[in-house]
Parts: C-alpha cells; sequence; structure tokens
C-alpha cells in the first residue's frame, strides 16, 4: 500500500466518524477488512512508517503539554490520535509540532482539559486482519527501526516549553510568577 492510500482510506474512515478517534479507528478497521490480506499487511507497513517518522521529541513535548503529560505509551496513543486528524495536520505537526496550537480541538482543550488518545488506531491493520481471514497479523520481517530519541529535555520545565513550542505553552502553561 502507498502512503497517499493509506491517507486515503484514513480520509474515508474519518468522513461520518464526528472526529472522535475510536469512531474513525472502528471505520477504518472495517474499510480496511473488505481489502485483500496483502492490503492489510501494506497498511501496517504504512502505519508503521508513519508512527516512526513522528517519533519526535518536540511533538512527544506537545503532547505532554496538551496532555497534561505523556508516557512512551501515552505518546504511542497520542500519535494515533494525530493519524485520525489526517495527513495534511499530521505532517504539519511533525514538521512543527507547535502548530498544533492552531487546532480548535486542541485550543478548546486547552480549556476542557480533554486529551486526545487514539489507541484503537494503533491496532487497526491487526483488528482488520483478524476480521478478513480469521487469522493474526504476520509479524513484519522488516520492521522499521525506531529512531534514537537523544535530544529530550525536561518536559516540566515551563521555561524551555515556552523556548521550545511558545504557542502550546501559551495555552498550557501557568504565565510565569512576576
Amino acid at each position: 500500500m502507498r502512503t497517499d492510500e493509506f491517507w486515503q482510506l484514513i480520509d474515508e474512515a474519518r468522513a461520518g466518524a464526528g472526529g472522535e478517534a475510536d469512531a474513525v479507528a472502528a471505520r477504518a478497521v472495517a474499510l480496511l477488512a473488505e481489502r485483500d490480506p496483502a492490503d492489510i499487511l501494506g497498511y501496517a507497513r504504512q502505519q508503521q512508517r508513519v508512527l516512526t517518522a513522528s517519533y519526535r521529541v518536540d511533538l512527544w513535548g506537545a503532547a505532554y503539554l496538551i496532555n497534561g503529560g505523556a508516557s512512551d505509551d501515552g505518546f504511542e496513543y497520542f500519535r494515533g490520535w494525530l493519524m485520525t486528524q489526517g495527513r495534511a495536520v499530521f505532517a504539519k505537526a511533525v514538521a512543527d509540532p507547535d502548530s498544533l496550537a492552531e487546532l480548535p480541538r486542541v485550543r478548546a482543550a486547552a480549556l476542557s482539559g480533554e486529551e486526545f488518545d487514539g489507541e484503537e488506531m494503533l491496532s487497526v491493520p491487526w483488528d482488520a486482519y483478524r476480521k478478513a481471514t480469521a487469522t493474526e497479523l504476520p509479524a513484519d520481517r522488516d520492521p522499521v527501526p525506531e529512531p534514537d530519541l537523544n535530544d529530550f529535555w525536561d518536559f516540566d520545565d515551563e521555561e524551555e516549553a515556552r523556548r521550545r513550542l511558545p504557542k502550546l505553552a501559551a495555552l498550557f502553561v501557568e504565565p510565569p510568577q512576576e
């Protein structure tokens, strides 16, 4: 499955899902399960590439600010939610995590405390393969390596958050005391 096909399937799943990550995931499973098992394997590889491309320190910092914390699993689930936002939002967030401050739902979360979790999106290929074949998705023989995150910063350091992610920090970090 090519990158364009991967994102087209997600866009199709997003249509009518009401913006809810679990609904997008359920629709994606249904759509993918109708395809040939080779397409499902291709989707799984593309998803792994997308997740690997988004495994970035500053995006993790953005997830941490937005969700009020993000463990390694929490960061995975956040990126699952980010996938449900579509290719353009995803690509922009990977290139510039601070751009997430432009999303109305993220801006609203600064007041409501809503957290963004798309855990169900991460299991789409496995669920679709099981539904289509009644067997488990075969292990990928050529897994995509996870990048090294050696540029970590203290996500609780408000000054560093303001420096690295100024728009998000303006929404989610308390103003400095004078």
